[in-house]
């Protein structure tokens, strides 16, 4: 037991001080573009149920620092806002499944191709998510009838455009943003992926998918089953996809996982079915699994025919060397994630009071 608790703690810590400079660099990144694209300046874009409005809002969600418990709030307050249901939905897809936080320790866990096509990925799957609900007749909502009328005619934004404060003053409340909310959102569930990493790196046995390299398809398929179900942020569930390549599992199937895990839990469908109606939770659900699937099968072919081993760019846990940096930037933000955790008890302790 002593031996086991000793080789897990090992193994997470090499897991987590090879991603805490990218996740630093990626909370920075985060509150720098929340300064640059704040979300009450996003809703006027993307009103109506025209194809440019979706794309407009898988690619401005594709960046945003929002978790998979972020955005169900910021996503009702666009509908609410007056963005029509496929755009909101197609943010409410591409903003949990990328973000420059995890593209970031997709670079330092993966290798530089995933860290491409994750975010083209979330892009496309959320792209024909908005698409296909759009197609959808109205559905009488929480919300109610929310009629897709292009931008803020009824002048909803008009507010939110006035008295724009200054660049420096943005940036430091973006920073603040990112190493305070975010950081207390985001890392709870990071420090408890790479948990999970540490887990799957000393309990699976070496080469335990590679049973499935034959059937690739049948891997894909368990690995949507498992993410569907599971509340996982981006983050999170990208150093559990590294320890799960070393064990032999496929680059698809890994992306599936990365894919399927932040967009769909039990919270997010429930919440979609609530406010988007019911037949959009199941057309939300069921494009993302399906595009879940081909471009997980799609990205298998592209590894296989570029003669690319992604297995071959994760570092073993249990035997990657640390510098001297990059256990600093673990100590830093471990600290930074405690500050945070113990602010936001302080807060809700006084507020409480």
């Amino acid at each position: 037991m002593i031996d086991f608790a000793r080789n897990l703690t090992v193994a997470t810590w090499h897991m987590f001080t090879d991603a805490a400079p990218y996740v630093i660099f990626g909370f920075i990144a985060a509150g720098l573009t929340k300064a640059i694209l704040p979300e009450n300046a996003v809703a006027r874009h993307l009103g109506g149920r025209s194809t440019l409005a979706v794309v407009k809002a898988s690619l401005l969600g594709i960046p945003l620092p929002l978790c998979s418990c972020g955005v169900i709030p910021a996503a009702i307050s666009l509908r609410k806002q007056g963005a029509g249901r496929g755009a909101s939905a197609a943010f409410l897809v591409s903003t949990p499944e990328s973000g420059v936080d995890s593209i970031a320790i997709t670079w330092a866990l993966l290798d530089p191709v995933m860290t491409i096509l994750r975010p083209v990925a979330a892009f496309i799957t959320a792209t024909l998510t908005g698409i296909l609900i759009n197609l959808l007749p109205e559905e009488k909502t929480a919300l109610g009838i929310q009629p897709d009328t292009p931008g803020c005619q009824d002048g909803c934004c008009s507010s939110q455009t006035s008295g724009k404060e200054p660049l420096a003053r943005r940036m430091r409340d973006g920073l603040r943003y990112a190493f305070g909310d975010l950081l207390k959102d985001i890392g709870g569930w990071l420090l408890l992926g790479v948990l999970i990493a540490g887990l799957v790196t000393i309990l699976l046995p070496a080469g335990f998918f590679a049973m499935l390299i034959e059937h690739q398809d049948a891997s894909l398929l368990i690995m949507l089953l498992v993410s569907v179900p599971l509340y996982m942020c981006a983050s999170a569930s990208t150093p559990i996809a590294a320890a799960l390549v070393l064990k032999g599992l496929s680059p698809g199937a890994a992306l599936v996982f990365l894919l399927a895990g932040p967009a769909t839990n039990a919270a997010t469908l429930t919440v979609v079915a609530r406010f988007w109606g019911r037949r959009t939770a199941a057309v939300y659900l069921a494009v993302i699994a399906c595009s879940s699937l081909l471009l997980g099968w799609l990205v298998n072919q592209i590894y296989s025919w570029a003669g690319l081993d992604l297995s071959g760019w994760v570092t073993p846990a249990e035997t990657a060397p640390d510098s001297w940096l990059s256990t600093l930037a673990a100590v830093f933000l471990l600290l930074l994630i405690l500050r945070a955790f113990w602010i936001s008890r302080k807060v809700v302790g006084c507020c409480g009071g």
